[in-house]
């Protein structure tokens, strides 16, 4: 063990060559400034010393070369060799090599500060006979975003990462973060909610139909003067529905404008259902006059 010992020792005393993989980090923006272009993925640096300072730094929490912005905006181009003075890992006792790329370039940028909606990106699928009942809910549905002032002047909203769901057959919530690195947001998720229900369908009777703007020396007879309605939605909302959650109606001037002797009504209906057949689908009419 003690030979172990000794022979670690003495090696780790030897001059070694490592070579780290680090991700750059932008330091001495002006402030109210940020970075508006992306950066090389990692640099790589080459470095020379005793075996024991190299073992140090690849155990060590060093986890950036940092390069400076020496206050400047607009286009910066700096040389990697120049910033080993912003990284006190690399002290005295170690020597650099090589860096790779040695050069880098970015663009420091206004930072400002604007509202945008946020836009879920979901990617969803159902168990068979479930859907949607309703449009999914976004909470908060916008958030302030601060970054570089040409990327918030290009965005009409914020997207969040990329959410995959499947075989839903219940109501789901899901928080997700949004996706653009270069931003910062006062919230750091969105919470989306979709209301998952079983889909079914049902016939709703007796829906009146009234002729609306009618002149007060005439009356219309709409033959039948009701409509039935097969609709499709959420079982839990079909299930409250009724004849009075539906508004069916006709113009009067359609009645004058129409040559086949038959109207079609309009029909407002709650929001989240489908109508997928009204039957009769036009109406005959009598226009009666009064003296």
């Amino acid at each position: 063990m003690f030979s172990a010992i000794l022979w670690i020792s003495i090696t780790l005393s030897e001059e070694f060559y490592s070579t780290i993989n680090l991700p750059l980090r932008v330091i001495d923006a002006p402030s109210g400034y940020t970075v508006s272009t992306d950066l090389p993925g990692n640099i790589s640096v080459k470095i020379k010393g005793i075996g024991w300072r190299l073992a140090g730094i690849s155990l060590g929490s060093e986890s950036y070369f940092n390069v400076s912005a020496k206050n400047d905006s607009g286009v910066v181009l700096s040389n990697l060799y120049a910033n080993t003075i912003n990284n006190t890992w690399l002290s005295s006792d170690l020597s650099v090599i090589e860096i790779s790329p040695d050069t880098v370039s970015f663009v420091i940028e206004k930072t400002i500060v604007k509202k945008l909606p946020v836009i879920p990106d979901l990617n969803i699928d159902f168990k068979t006979g479930f859907g949607l009942s309703a449009q999914l809910t976004v909470t908060p549905d916008s958030v302030n975003v601060s970054g570089p002032k040409s990327l918030i002047n290009s965005l009409k909203g914020l997207k969040t990462q990329s959410v995959k769901l499947s075989q839903l057959d219940s109501q789901t919530r899901v928080k997700a973060s949004f996706e653009n690195s270069k931003l910062v947001t006062d919230v750091p998720f969105a919470e989306i909610f979709l209301d998952v229900q079983r889909i079914v369908d049902k016939t709703v009777d007796n829906i009146r139909v009234e002729v609306i703007d009618v002149p007060a020396d005439r009356d219309v007879v709409l033959i039948p003067n009701s409509v039935s309605c097969l609709v499709k939605g959420g079982i839990n909302i079909l299930g409250r529905l009724t004849e009075n959650d539906f508004k069916a109606y006709v113009h009067y001037r359609d009645v004058l404008l129409d040559s086949l002797g038959t109207v079609q009504p309009i029909i407002e209906f709650p929001e989240n259902i489908e109508i997928v057949t009204q039957r009769p689908d036009r109406l005959r009419y009598i226009i009666k006059k009064f003296d």
